[in-house]
């Protein structure tokens, strides 16, 4: 769970500030993108926790 805060607090800086480089409105589209990172980091945070403590529960 703090990974996936983690992750959250970085892209969430980060997509509205590359968003305002590129002239774009970050209050429009940045939830959208910021949504996407935080779920896609989650799940590979996940498989990554799974495939770390499979050999030992099997």
């Amino acid at each position: 769970m703090i990974g996936n805060l983690v992750i959250a607090g970085f892209f969430g800086f980060l997509i509205p500030m590359l968003l305002k480089k590129l002239k774009l409105d970050p209050a429009v589209s940045s939830s959208i993108f910021l949504t996407t990172a935080k779920d896609v980091g989650g799940f590979f945070l996940f498989l990554g926790l799974a495939k770390l403590f499979l050999p030992h529960l099997l």
